[in-house]
């Protein structure tokens, strides 16, 4: 059983916590997100994003997703676009991933969003076969680009 709460400046230490897990999962440093960065991007007058934490029973957070919106969509629609969905290791397949996605979709629908977008690694089978089972296909008709400074 896991709760999905909105973060709160008072979580930026343990989104610092799982941004270095999501580094050294994608094979980087497990090094901490920056407080200060965290607390900008998430907390200011002008947040850069919105993220949802899991928590089990024992309010532990298990899981996280980031997500911003995005417009135009389709004509003048908005999306919701999910930046980044993690579970830690000790709640993988445990119905983690499954609640946030939902809860995700319900942001999206009060924001009046006309979809939910994102994507995943094509070296990331767990991903891939998570996002399958949701009865989601891939999207063909995008190619990412990134442009560094």
């Amino acid at each position: 059983m896991v709760t999905i709460v909105r973060a709160t400046a008072t979580d930026a230490g343990v989104i610092s916590e799982m941004l270095g897990e999501i580094e050294e999962y994608y094979g980087g440093q497990n090094t901490p997100g920056d407080l200060d960065q965290i607390h900008h991007a998430l907390f200011s007058d002008r947040p850069a994003a919105t993220v949802l934490l899991a928590r089990d029973e024992d309010a532990r957070v298990v899981g996280m997703a980031s997500y911003s919106f995005l417009w135009p969509a389709a004509g003048a629609d908005t999306s919701l676009y999910l930046k980044e969905l993690y579970v830690r290791a000790s709640a993988r397949r445990r119905g983690v991933a499954g609640a946030l996605m939902a809860a995700l979709r319900e942001a999206a629908a009060e924001a009046g969003c006309s979809r939910v977008e994102w994507t995943a690694d094509s070296d990331n089978p767990p991903a891939l076969a998570f996002h399958a089972a949701l009865g989601v296909e891939p999207h063909d008709g995008k190619v990412m680009y990134r442009l560094r400074k």
